[in-house]
């Protein structure tokens, strides 16, 4: 099948090479020069483990191509994905600014019918935004499809060949059947596909999005109340997994949900509620408990260390918004060190790959390192933000001779508090007993 995909983010590259993985023939387009002159000598613009070696071999095979000409993508492809950002307008709803320019592009391009693909998170209602869009600069046929990705960042590659289910909004059964063409490599032990009309499809991808923000904000609801109970939230945590009606997924206490989908996901899902007058309540609460867990967290580092904050030196281990991932964006961890540098802190830091990513975030004033140990030596304090697994068992002892005070804050909840106190740090964790006293003010 001949494809195109309009932008080459973490949708529009994943799809798009995993497609041609399947063996159908794609064109990616996007209207970043770098970016596409990156992707042509071998690179690729954001890390997903697995992501530039399905691309090197589909380059190689003559399946998976690259441009900046949105005309030459549209007039090569029967099926035209959409994979452009929807970024946060400022009053929370989603920007489609760059959808509405490809469907225009798209219909100054057609030159024969075509299959109009929205794989971009949209509001509910875009579908008729983009056929108007289209339209207006074409007499062609065409179809539209919404066909909603659901990948994590970190496991994108996965998600995308053994999907959970695909997603077909449109009501034109032999679309259908073309769609499950291009998809059909993905779906040779069971066929997960369901056909609805595009509003509903739309409206799948924020309530499922919704959902999984919700269970990560009310666990870590729970845990605030366990800290004030003496309660251990992993055994909370536990004893809500088990039941089957709800499962153990998204049920892990930290520092709050961030990256490119659920916090602007949530809020869109609050916007789209305004627009119609019906107050999305339980959305609002999610997001405002979110936003409050990051701020708890960071407090609870500075009340710590009170008026000593502008001598104080932290190491940061973490820093994308979750591992397996470079991505920065809504970062518990950049809004946290934003806070403690307002302080007068000094923040000495290491991410496996977002590093790049947190300078342009922070500028220059943090100190960066190639590995996790040289940010703790001489500092006063270790923060964990992220769950890379190289920090799951780490070396102890080396950490308590670099740390000048060993003191761990962690956000992810890695350790247990037992063998901390075993090793002698003063630990401080989410919902949980800590082996140290909670929120004590250092005087040394």
């Amino acid at each position: 099948m001949k494809v195109g995909m309009a932008g080459v983010g973490y949708v529009g590259l994943v799809a798009g090479a995993c497609l041609a993985d399947g063996g159908n023939h794609v064109t990616c387009m996007d209207k970043d020069e770098q970016k596409i002159k990156d992707l042509k000598e071998g690179g690729v613009p954001i890390y997903e483990p697995g992501l530039l070696e399905i691309v090197k071999r589909n380059v190689k095979a003559g399946r998976l191509q690259f441009t900046t000409d949105w005309a030459e993508t549209v007039k090569s492809s029967l099926v035209l994905f959409i994979g452009v950002g929807t970024p946060p307008a400022a009053d929370g709803s989603a920007d489609l600014s760059a959808i509405l320019e490809v469907a225009e592009g798209i219909g100054r391009h057609m030159d024969g019918y075509r299959i109009v693909v929205m794989k971009s998170t949209v509001p509910v209602g875009t579908h008729k935004k983009v056929i108007a869009a289209v339209e207006k600069h074409t007499e062609h046929d065409f179809d539209y499809v919404s066909n909603p990705e659901f990948l994590k960042e970190g496991a994108a590659i996965e998600d995308f060949t053994r999907p959970d289910r695909v997603i077909f909004g449109t009501t034109n059964p032999a679309v259908v059947e073309i769609m499950k063409e291009i998809y059909a490599p993905f779906m040779r032990k069971v066929e997960r596909f369901l056909v609805m009309d595009p509003a509903s499809a739309e409206m799948s991808k924020y309530a499922a999005n919704a959902m999984l923000a919700t269970r990560i904000s009310f666990v870590n609801e729970i845990a605030g109340l366990c800290e004030r109970f003496g309660a251990d939230v992993e055994s909370v945590r536990r004893g809500m997994g088990s039941d089957s009606r709800i499962g153990p997924a998204f049920l892990y206490p930290g520092v709050g949900y961030g990256g490119s989908c659920f916090p602007k996901d949530v809020t869109a899902l609050i916007a789209m509620g305004e627009e119609v007058d019906f107050p999305m309540s339980i959305a609002q609460s999610v997001h405002a408990v979110n936003q409050r867990q990051r701020i708890l967290f960071a407090n609870r580092i500075l009340d710590y260390f009170g008026d000593a904050c502008a001598e104080t030196t932290l190491a940061v281990w973490g820093l994308a918004f979750k591992s397996r991932t470079d991505d920065v964006r809504e970062s518990p961890a950049i809004a946290a060190i934003r806070m403690f540098q307002d302080r007068g802190m000094k923040i000495r830091a290491f991410d496996p790959e977002a590093m790049d990513n947190t300078r342009a975030a922070l500028g220059s004033d943090l100190e960066a390192f190639d590995d996790c140990y040289g940010p703790l030596e001489g500092a006063d304090g270790l923060v964990i933000f992220t769950d890379w697994p190289e920090f799951r068992m780490p070396d102890f002892e080396r950490m308590k001779r670099q740390l000048r005070h060993p003191l761990v804050f962690d956000g992810r909840n890695l350790y247990e508090p037992r063998i901390m106190k075993k090793h002698g740090f003063e630990y401080h964790c989410i919902g949980r007993p800590n082996s140290g006293s909670l929120g004590r003010r250092r005087t040394d």
